[in-house]
């Protein structure tokens, strides 16, 4: 973590407060920093001002890491930066804004993360959150890219969509040999942090990603600034030009190249459709725009679609009056739409089922199938499966899915898809010939006679579902049973991994539908993955070789607002030892929360994997699971693998919720309520004991009756290419399965 230098013990991690005193919110960051006690990291404050200083000695005075550093009254950002750096002693520095935060924990995570890194990259990028002085902590869009890219340090090249993410100093940390290295704020940039914030990953040789929320960017209200002058505007676009230099200058992947285009062109027309500018700055802006755009587009490029591609044509025509044409009679739209919301909403709605109804009167197109899953999020779970092998057995059937608008961008690349409302949505939905999902679709789509719906589900149940949750008021609260009723006879299929769920399915969800006793289709992969895949995985997740891998998982509770860790991680991750790595999930309907887990210590063997895409991924790299009530134990028992259960609110939650079975009584493996126990557990082999195992043995035969590596073709063959029952490859008897290699054995 620390070495020596001068005689004395140079940190891991230098955190750099620089600016002024901005509308009283430097208080406010010291107060942070200072409540978390981790002594091996520095803290530089370049003090910009009188106040900024006499805020910074108070704290210093009180907290021995922290050194000031005065500076002029306006003082910009970039020297303010330069001079923190040049008084900092550590071998990575992370600047802070002094309007901004750090979150609680934050310094140990990124301390952590960097000392594992070493010299292994230039950057690290975390994630954040941001504020205004309306809201906090609202979460960023950065952290599905940060997951996707995973933890292995690797170049730009490798991964050219970092480029999108919230360009900020403060969500990349900075290796203090490569900062000094480089002039990146070069003089006729020099307080553009833009600029800077894009340099770094254009300058970097290796880059990591660590996908925890270790910053917090707090929008001053746009009123209370200064107003942006016409250099300033220009400005934007010369920014984007040097940035392309750069790259002419260290002959950069093609890749690299085009996303930083779509990045210059969406914020230069941002830039120019938000702002108000006089017009004569306006049109000199567009022109200037416009050049930039013809420019530098890369010879195969090929504009978005819809109303996106309309703006970008219009700007490389430089037509600058249809555009503002174009703009007017948008804005003209959202006020008519304003001012006559509700008679709007019915006439937009009549609009649309007179589309919708015309649509459905058209021939069902037989090759055309729907996927959804987990209320349009995209590509997952059973209906990923089956949509996979339904590319190699019947490739003439066309998939598209449904994804939420701002999911879209997210997709596997060539995946074809709807956005909920639009007008192929409907167009689509009418059309096809199979719907898919592992919900349900809204109750506004129809089912026609000729149309086939498969239900895949997304789990087995422990938990009361469906009719089953009348009882119990908690669970069911808002839910209207009549209209999930009209939901469920559209079935024509429901996929069921055993026989406790098929008649757990027909008895929460009675209608006339056809149960499919195929198995899950996404847990085919547990008996296809290799040892290569699995050292993949781990290699994505940087859990390295001979370490033993806990994924915890637990489940929703509907008496609990949100999800706060039962376990105290950080704790038991010191407690279980250097050797052990958590993976903790959060279930997905805390998805679009800020994580709590950004305060856990040691981020080397705490990994927050809440938004890695691929559950059954994580299930494969892990050679033990953790979970509570969460179905994810039914699915990793096909594994083989040791299960955990940490029970400490089992009577409250069989109460509140209803469950089909008493877990404690059948649990896969050893159970534990407190976690004193949970720790014991792994402490010694009672986890994958003999006791253990026999109860694991039990547990399969019962509820991995189905899960043989086939469900997706028996599905696919049965479904779509109308195959018989009896002509069906066969469930494979448990005892002749072989589950794919443990971590253990691919990493031997």
């Amino acid at each position: 973590m620390s070495g020596e230098q001068g005689g004395h013990v140079q940190p891991g991690l230098s955190v750099i407060v620089h600016g002024p005193d901005p509308q009283g919110h430097l208080g406010e960051l010291l107060d942070a920093l200072t409540a978390q006690p981790f002594a091996e990291a520095e803290v530089v404050v370049a003090a910009v001002g009188d106040w900024a200083r006499q805020q910074a000695e108070r704290y210093a005075a009180r907290d021995p890491r922290m050194v000031v550093l005065p500076l002029p009254e306006g003082t910009g950002d970039s020297a303010a930066r330069t001079a923190g750096a040049g008084r900092a002693t550590g071998r990575w520095l992370h600047f802070v804004h002094a309007k901004d935060r750090l979150p609680a924990g934050a310094l140990r995570t990124v301390a952590d993360r960097t000392a594992e890194l070493g010299d292994a990259a230039d950057v690290l990028v975390v994630n954040h959150v941001y504020s205004t002085w309306q809201t906090s902590g609202a979460p960023s869009e950065d952290g599905r890219f940060l997951a996707r890219a995973g933890r292995r340090a690797a170049p730009l090249a490798d991964f050219p969509e970092l480029l999108r993410l919230t360009p900020v100093l403060g969500n990349r940390v900075i290796r203090a040999a490569f900062w000094r290295s480089l002039d990146v704020a070069d003089h006729d940039f020099s307080d553009d942090e833009v600029y800077a914030a894009l340099a770094v990953l254009l300058h970097a040789g290796e880059i990591a990603c660590l996908d925890q929320v270790a910053y917090e960017i707090r929008e001053l209200r746009k009123q209370s600034l200064p107003p942006v002058t016409a250099p300033q505007r220009y400005a934007v676009i010369d920014r984007y030009e040097r940035l392309h230099q750069l790259l002419d200058e260290r002959g950069a992947h093609e890749g690299t190249r085009a996303v930083l285009y779509d990045v210059m062109v969406t914020d230069l027309l941002r830039t120019f459709t938000r702002s108000t500018m006089p017009e004569q700055v306006a049109r000199e802006f567009f022109g200037r725009a416009s050049r930039a755009a013809v420019r530098r587009r890369p010879a195969d490029h090929q504009r978005p679609a819809g109303f996106e591609g309309i703006r970008h044509a219009l700007l490389e025509e430089n037509a600058y009056t249809k555009y503002r044409a174009f703009q007017a009679a948008g804005q003209k739209r959202r006020e008519v739409r304003s001012a006559v919301a509700t008679g709007k909403r019915q006439v937009s709605a009549k609009l649309r089922d007179h589309r919708y109804r015309r649509a459905l009167g058209e021939p069902v197109d037989p090759d055309l199938a729907v996927f959804s899953a987990y209320w349009d999020r995209g590509v997952a779970c059973n209906p990923a499966a089956i949509a996979a092998k339904l590319a190699e057995l019947a490739p003439h059937i066309h998939p598209v899915w449904v994804v939420s608008k701002h999911k879209a961008a997210l997709l596997p690349p060539g995946t074809d898809h709807i956005v909920p409302g639009t007008r192929r949505y409907w167009d689509v939905l009418a059309r096809a010939k199979y719907l898919v999902n592992n919900v349900n679709f809204r109750n506004s789509v129809v089912k026609r006679p000729d149309a086939i719906h498969l239900q895949t589900h997304h789990g087995t149940p422990l938990k009361r579902m469906g009719l089953d949750q009348l009882a119990f008021p908690v669970a069911s609260k808002g839910l209207d049973f009549d209209a999930l009723l009209a939901r469920v006879d559209k079935w024509d299929y429901s996929v069921s991994a055993n026989s406790h769920s098929t008649r757990m399915w027909e008895r929460a969800y009675p209608s006339r539908y056809t149960s499919l006793n195929h198995g899950y289709p996404r847990n085919d992969v547990f008996y296809s993955a290799t040892a290569g895949d699995i050292r993949a995985v781990r290699d994505r997740l940087g859990i390295a070789r001979g370490r033993r891998a806990i994924l915890y998982a637990p489940t929703h509770r509907d008496y609990e607002a949100g999800w706060t860790p039962r376990l105290d991680l950080a704790s038991l991750a010191d407690r279980l030892g250097e050797d052990t790595v958590l993976l903790v999930r959060g279930h997905y309907f805390y998805g679009g929360a800020a994580s709590p887990l950004t305060g856990l210590r040691r981020s080397g063997r705490v990994i927050d994997v809440s938004t890695y895409d691929s559950v059954e991924e994580l299930s494969l790299a892990a050679d033990a699971l953790v979970t509570d009530y969460s179905s994810i134990m039914f699915d990793y028992a096909n594994l083989n693998r040791p299960i955990v259960i940490y029970a400490d609110d089992w009577e409250t939650y069989r109460t509140t919720r209803g469950v089909y079975f008493d877990l404690m009584a059948q649990a896969p493996g050893q159970v534990a309520h407190t976690q004193d126990e949970l720790a014991a557990v792994f402490e010694t082999d009672a986890w994958r004991d003999e006791a253990a195992l026999k109860s694991l043995t039990a547990f399969r035969r019962r509820f991995c009756e189905f899960d043989d590596g086939r469900a997706a073709e028996r599905v696919v063959r049965r479904v779509f290419l109308g195959e018989p029952e009896e002509a069906l490859p066969p469930v494979l008897p448990l005892l002749e399965r072989t589950p794919a290699p443990t971590p253990e054995e691919a990493t031997a």
